[in-house]
């Protein structure tokens, strides 16, 4: 059981992974676009504004999520202790768990955007 759990995590790190690669492909798309809006009369236009305020809100439920899978692994902690296993906060699979928690959010947005950008290409 612990196999297909490690397993899991890998596959949901290496989607994280790959959905963040195509962070560079995005902004590319994203510079002709943000161009139009600087030369427009309205200085913040429709795509600076939504990539401004995506990356805002990705970033503050990345944090959010990660705090939240602190807690979560503070909270089992002395269960996994007493239980005769490593606790996850001195194990490392806290920290991992939260990084993937802070990830996800970004994750999500570069991958809606690249659907989206795409479409207009």
């Amino acid at each position: 059981m612990r196999k297909t759990g490690k397993s899991r995590r890998a596959q949901e790190a290496a989607s994280i992974g790959a959905d963040l690669m195509l962070a560079p492909l995005v902004a590319m798309m994203r510079l002709p676009l943000m161009a139009m809006d600087a030369g427009s009369s309205q200085p913040w236009g429709s795509e600076t504004t939504r990539a401004v305020n995506e990356k805002t809100a990705a970033i503050a439920e990345g944090a959010f999520a990660a705090q939240m899978s602190v807690l979560q692994s503070a909270s089992r902690f002395w269960p996994e202790l007493l239980s005769g296993r490593t606790p996850s906060l001195f194990s490392g699979v806290a920290a991992e768990r939260s990084i993937s928690a802070a990830l996800k959010p970004a994750s999500r947005a570069v991958k809606a955007n690249f659907r989206r950008l795409s479409s207009k290409a």
